[in-house]
């Protein structure tokens, strides 16, 4: 890891490091801290980001997000918590690079006017009474939030801030009431309904 220099780690454990961070806010001592599973983080990037540059890119991102991250979280075991952190950025952006997808689509195929066929208009009718129709199959707790989200564009804090639920479950309810509106949708006894 020659593209970092090497930062003395002391005598201190890996607790007694995040402690001192966390009562000085002392960059030093994460740099210390960071030094001791530098290698760790850079051997994790790479077999999820298979690239050498993109994999030194997110140790140095990694390490620019710790302080921030150390100071909301109470880690225990920092190698363990590190490394998860390091698998989940590397997931994170591999998933907003697969986003990125780029399509060229030929300009003389495509209508110029939503309305040139009256069959659009009534397939949206057809997929709003079914959207009606899933989302009152929901559990109360995915509607509420999935109305707040999709519906009323509140974010995350917002919701959690209105319903009194944790941000972890705001986000595990939006995800699965998702999933469970497009099972629905998709659905051939749904299909009827329209």
């Amino acid at each position: 890891m020659a593209f970092l220099k090497n930062i003395s780690s002391g005598k201190l454990t890996d607790a007694e490091l995040v402690s001192a961070y966390k009562r000085s806010g002392n960059i030093n001592v994460v740099g210390d801290l960071y030094q001791r599973y530098m290698d760790l983080v850079y051997g994790v990037c790479l077999k999820y980001l298979k690239n050498p540059e993109n994999a030194q890119d997110s140790v140095i991102a990694i390490f620019e997000e710790l302080p921030g991250k150390l100071q909301k979280h109470e880690v225990e075991n920092f190698k363990a918590w590190l490394y998860t952190l390091s698998k989940n950025h590397c997931l994170m952006r591999l998933r907003s690079e697969k986003r990125q997808i780029v399509v060229n689509v030929d300009v003389e195929l495509m209508q110029s006017e939503e309305n040139v066929h009256l069959n659009g208009e009534l397939d949206k009718e057809e997929n709003f009474k079914k959207l009606d129709y899933c989302l009152g199959q929901l559990q109360e707790e995915q509607k509420k939030v999935v109305e707040l989200f999709y519906l009323q564009g509140k974010c995350y804090n917002e919701i959690a801030e209105l319903t009194g639920m944790e941000w972890n479950t705001v986000r595990s309810s939006i995800q699965n009431g998702r999933r469970n509106l497009k099972l629905c949708m998709d659905s051939p006894k749904t299909q009827l309904i329209a």
